[in-house]
Order: structure tokens, then sequence, then C-alpha cells
């Protein structure tokens, strides 16, 4: 498993991916290049050989408080590996080092390994929008996460390991 910053050069790859995770509310290859190409923005892949086999990106402006997880998508071939896991630590540690406290996300209410990994890392229901997937009528489930929470913990967590 290889991360690295995504670049227009991905967006074919990105959007194969895109569509066949997200097929009937795919975003448009237009969003999704300005996406990669804001500065607001960071968005890894995760690369197996030359192919690219999953993307996240994290909208957190430098100095804002907040941050908001964009995507995540991954092979379906490769889930429950741990890649899914790796990507969304990457896109918290980007969140933190921009100097966010918290992180927000949606997801699909349908979308249960969705949430158990966000749960696991400490995300936490606060809302939801009801009938926001269209056009499947499905509710998005807004999460939030203390990113210095979670970053104790990390720590805590590393420090007992290497003890």
């Amino acid at each position: 498993m290889t991360l690295r910053p995504a670049t227009l050069d991905d967006l074919p790859a990105i959007m194969g991916l895109e569509q066949r995770s997200f097929p009937t509310d795919a975003w448009s290859e237009q969003t999704m290049g300005t996406e990669i190409a804001s500065l607001h923005n960071v968005y890894l892949v995760d690369v197996e050989g030359e192919r690219v086999v999953g993307y996240g990106g994290v909208r957190a402006l430098q100095g804002s408080a907040d941050s908001d997880i964009q995507t995540i998508a991954l092979d379906t071939s490769l889930r429950g590996q741990g890649r899914g896991r790796a990507l969304l630590r990457a896109l918290i540690v980007t969140a933190l080092e921009r100097g966010a406290r918290e992180l927000f996300l949606e997801v699909r209410d349908d979308n249960i390994p969705a949430h158990t990994l966000y749960a696991s890392e400490g995300f936490a229901e606060i809302g939801r929008r009801q009938g926001y997937y269209q056009p499947d009528n499905v509710d998005a489930v807004i999460m939030r996460l203390d990113l210095w929470s979670w970053a104790r913990s990390s720590t805590d967590a590393a420090e007992e390991t290497s003890a």
C-alpha cells in the first residue's frame, strides 16, 4: 500500500472508482477535478503497483478550526484489509496538520461498513439529512470527530504499544 498526493493525472482512475463506488450519485469529472486542484483540499490516492485502488479527500483550510472529509472510496476487492482505515487516518492527520480541531463527514445511512469504520476512529453522529442521497432517497448521517481527542488517544495507544 502506497499513499501519495493525488494529481489531475489520476483523475481518470479516480473517476472509474467514483462511478463504481457511487453508481447513483457519483460526482462529475469536472467537480472531482476542481476538488483535487483546490488549494483548500488535500486528496490522496492509494496506489498498488501502477494502479490507483483508492482515494480520499479532506477540505481543511490552513488555520481553520473545522475541516471536512469530502470523499473516500476503495476498490471493492481490497476492502477489509485496513487500507480504508489507513487512508482515513492520513486524512485525519492532514486536517490536524492544517490546524483543525474538528473534522466532519457525511455518510449514507445504508453504508454500514463506513459507519463502523468511522465510529471505530471516534466519529460520532451529530445529525441527519433526510432523503439527502438521490435518487435513492437515503439519509445522510452527519458525523463529527474531535481531532485533539483523537490525536491524544492515538499518541496514548502508540506509547502503550512501544512500552
